[in-house]
């Protein structure tokens, strides 16, 4: 059986005997939008529980729109142009509109990338495109704490201060926020680093309803809506895209309402019941841009958990092209190698605020008190192989058959989409 697997930009093919008893899971077939422009023209006039853009720009002077990094494969040349022509005509000056690269604490998209981001030359050469340095104290405006958990809220001077507000993204499911885009694009993505690494420490990590395509009860989700209600009006376009990155959804409107309109149509394409759990997973990293890194990787290790048995080997595909990631997720590795789980769990949850990156390092924690992590890729080389802190490959189908005669269990799970793909085990009765 050949099965093709998102990794990098070209894929990878798994080549798997016929005799194996494997079950693919991914979502659900979607239907792309035909004609993707009159999509984003209806959605900004029939918007989501706020006026139509064009009202919502009159009398405003300034503007500021937020897209996500050069992490998310967000459609934003579908729609930056027509949002900024509609600002343009209700009497914005362009010099007054700005888009900015919510980057959270990743590094700036710069140069030919930041080009390739925004994927329009028009709107590069009409307004200011900018990124989001987190680490810059004096951009940011300190709006206090959130009433429930504390949390300190420091934003981006230019949003902040923006007469019109507009968060756009991808809607997808968030390994740790339920889902992504609206309300996540704001914080974490242009917060000040203290916000971040409040949002990011053990205390919140560790909670058990922080978890991919869970709102109810996620206390990130909780946060980030009272974060909301302390900065005021914002709006949102949201998108969801299918696995060939071609537009199925769209809509515009006020950020929370349109958010949970958006997360509650890619909640269905997204999570799939599976009526078993698996000794043998095979799954990816969702290829590029996802998979450029192995910080980013780790969101493939957790979204197979609960189809996960125990024990169990999860083999996972990611390109790495970039290699491991931040200096300081380096460093958060080498700590884990140095000191082992449990010390280093221990260690995290005694902090107020997360070391940077150093949550990815605890989120890789979870898949790996169940399950022996395989990774396959041939972007890492020498020393960032032992750096991950799982079991290197050369094979992947060498990996499976291995897993298959250690369990002495033929049934092997493929996940092709990696973290774009929710398995949900469903007891039935037989």
């Amino acid at each position: 059986m050949k099965v093709d697997l998102e990794y990098g930009r070209h894929g990878l093919s798994l080549n798997l005997p016929d005799d194996l008893d494997v079950t693919i899971i991914r979502k659900r077939t979607l239907t792309p939008i035909v004609d993707e422009a009159a999509a984003v023209r209806q959605a900004l006039a029939s918007p989501v529980g706020c006026a139509p853009l064009r009202d919502l720009a009159q009398g405003c002077k300034s503007a500021c729109i937020l897209i996500c990094d050069i992490t998310r494969p967000v459609p934003n040349h579908l729609f930056l142009q027509p949002l900024i022509r509609i600002l343009l005509d209700a009497g914005l000056q362009a010099h007054n509109i700005t888009v900015l690269v919510a980057t959270g604490l990743h590094r700036p998209n710069e140069g030919a990338e930041l080009d390739a981001l925004v994927n329009d030359p028009w709107v590069m050469q009409t307004v200011t495109v900018a990124n989001h340095f987190a680490r810059d104290a004096d951009a940011h405006v300190d709006l206090g704490l959130t009433p429930t958990r504390g949390t300190p809220v420091k934003l981006d001077r230019r949003f902040v201060d923006a007469d019109l507000r507009i968060a756009t993204g991808l809607i997808e499911p968030h390994f740790m926020a339920g889902y992504s885009g609206g309300r996540k694009v704001v914080a974490p993505g242009i917060a000040h680093e203290e916000t971040i690494r409040t949002f990011h420490s053990a205390r919140y990590m560790e909670d058990p309803l922080a978890t991919q395509c869970n709102l109810q009860g996620n206390p990130l989700h909780e946060e980030q809506l009272q974060i909301i209600a302390m900065l005021g009006d914002v709006y949102a376009l949201n998108t969801v895209i299918d696995d060939h990155r071609k537009l199925v959804f769209v809509n515009f409107g006020e950020v929370i309402e349109s958010h949970l309109q958006a997360v509650g149509y890619a909640h269905k394409a997204s999570t799939v019941e599976v009526d078993r759990r698996f000794r043998t997973v095979v799954t990816s990293a969702a290829g590029y841009p996802l998979d450029r890194t192995y910080y980013q990787t780790v969101k493939g290790m957790v979204t197979p958990m609960q189809i996960l048995d125990t024990p169990s080997d999860l083999i996972v595909a990611s390109d790495c092209s970039e290699g491991v990631g931040s200096d300081a997720f380096r460093a958060s590795q080498q700590r884990l190698l140095d000191q082992g789980s449990d010390r280093f769990l221990q260690g995290i949850l005694r902090k107020a605020l997360a070391d940077v990156d150093e949550w990815q390092t605890q989120m890789q924690l979870k898949p790996m008190r169940v399950s022996r992590i395989h990774l396959y890729s041939a972007g890492l080389r020498g020393a960032d192989r032992t750096l991950t802190g799982v079991n290197m490959i050369d094979s992947i189908e060498d990996a499976v058959m291995r897993s298959v005669e250690r369990h002495g269990d033929r049934a092997v799970a493929v996940i092709p989409e990696g973290p774009y793909v929710i398995p949900r085990y469903v007891s039935r009765p037989h």
